[in-house]
């Protein structure tokens, strides 16, 4: 396979102001709505130490929001981050209870003032080509997909919640599934372009487009289940030190971990706890809440490995027959709650195979939603990788010390996820919702 065609550039031409303001209405929304079954205690409360309290993540939304539909407009960029109680770089998540955080009036207070000015500052805004943060509306979508990912990060942490379980407002049901057959699709290798050229939304470490040449490999056609994940268990998978790397055995040691978080035995089967909901483990759903290691080890005992992120980008995108990568798994049509399980209100995973168009043309199954997916890679740039805004955004974070997840979650929103979005994490991290799926050389 010898392709060469891209993705086509997106249109310059930005969204209408008042489309803009839609979206950061909708935005807020949720985001409230997410919040709205809370206390003022649970908003304040420090649930876990890799959480920040709720209320500090919807102040630094309000901030951040204010500093670049703001301050940052008209340049020189001053700052990445607001200077003070919500600056993430200031106070690291664990000390973040400690600071004299507002009430949740307060809060809904400043939240109305900040959005007041914003939206003044948009009627007069021109979309000038020759400042990059307005040229095709990007400073609008980076700060869009800023609340989107705080909403999961507060799913995270209402995951974690201490006290009551977090009752979500509202809930999914799915119908019940068959058993995804554990087979793998193939790739014939080639020349395949990764990343890409969109400066309306995507982020810098997401560009630019390259080609790459891909030697080929097998990939799994469904994401691990939790009906293959127990195999591994009764199989004795966490105590069997050849299936894990030095890494991988150090956290063993330390975290004593001998199933997936928010696992329990219950007699002789197993429960699985989301949110307030605690049920028999669904075997037909993907594996979740594993972190990389626990990834790593089940490959290795399954016989096979984790696909790097090229080779997972292009069992997402890639097709044979156009010689281009998509947007999506299914096309080029935006991602929605129809089209894969996304968008943070089924609140949980769905079965293998619920969403029958979420399919790659590779013929690869659920690659956006439900799951993150770990990945082999390290975090780092590609060739030619411009930092833009702000090198706090990624490249402070490129290096060994994070692996690559792709393809989002069931608490991603839509319009922070695509087939070339990159989340990293630490590889020990299990609080996100995170799976996987493996590949195997052809």
């Amino acid at each position: 396979m010898t392709g060469s065609r891209t993705i086509p550039a997106p249109s310059s031409a930005p969204p209408s102001k008042q489309e803009i303001a839609d979206l950061l209405t909708e935005a807020r929304e949720r985001t409230l709505l997410l919040i709205s079954m809370l206390s003022d205690e649970d908003l304040h409360q420090q649930h876990d130490p890799l959480m920040s309290p709720i209320i500090w993540d919807v102040g630094h939304i309000a901030h951040f929001e204010e500093l670049w539909l703001t301050q940052n407009l008209d340049g020189p960029i001053e700052f990445s981050e607001m200077p003070g109680l919500y600056n993430p770089f200031e106070h690291p998540r664990a000390t973040r209870a400690s600071l004299a955080l507002p009430t949740l009036a307060e809060m809904m207070e400043r939240l109305r003032e900040i959005r007041g000015r914003v939206l003044d500052r948009l009627d007069s805004v021109e979309f000038d080509e020759a400042n990059p943060l307005l040229r095709e509306g990007y400073v609008y979508n980076m700060v869009l997909q800023h609340e989107y990912q705080h909403n999961e990060t507060i799913l995270q942490t209402l995951q974690l919640k201490k006290g009551d379980p977090y009752r979500a407002p509202r809930r999914a049901s799915f119908a019940a599934s068959a058993l995804a057959w554990p087979e793998m699709v193939s790739f014939g290798g080639g020349r395949v372009s990764i990343g890409t050229r969109d400066h309306s939304a995507a982020y810098d470490n997401e560009r630019p487009e390259h080609f790459i040449e891909l030697p080929p490999f097998l990939v799994d056609r469904f994401p691990v289940s939790n009906a293959q994940y127990l195999e591994f268990i009764r199989n004795n998978g966490y105590e069997r030190e050849e299936f894990w790397s030095d890494g991988g055995q150090r956290w063993l040691a330390e975290s004593g971990a001998v199933t997936p978080k928010y696992w329990s035995r219950a007699g002789d089967g197993w429960i699985t706890r989301t949110m307030d909901v605690e049920r028999p483990l669904d075997l037909t759903r993907p594996v979740c809440h594993v972190c990389y290691y626990e990834a790593e080890a089940f490959a290795a005992w399954a016989g096979k490995r984790l696909p790097n992120e090229f080779e997972w980008e292009v069992a997402a995108s890639w097709n044979p027959s156009t010689e281009r990568a998509q947007s999506f798994p299914w096309g080029d049509a935006p991602a929605d709650a129809h089209l894969a399980n996304i968008d943070q209100l089924a609140f949980d995973t769905a079965p293998i195979g619920t969403f029958d168009r979420n399919v790659s043309p590779l013929g690869c199954y659920g690659m956006i939603g439900d799951v993150w997916e770990w990945t082999s890679s390290d975090f780092g740039p590609y060739p030619g990788f411009q930092s833009f805004p702000y090198k706090e955004y990624s490249e402070e974070f490129f290096g060994s010390d994070y692996k690559v997840l792709r393809g989002g979650s069931w608490a991603t929103r839509p319009g922070a996820i695509r087939s070339t979005f990159r989340n990293w994490d630490y590889p020990i991290r299990r609080q996100i919702f995170s799976g996987f799926r493996c590949a195997q050389d052809a």
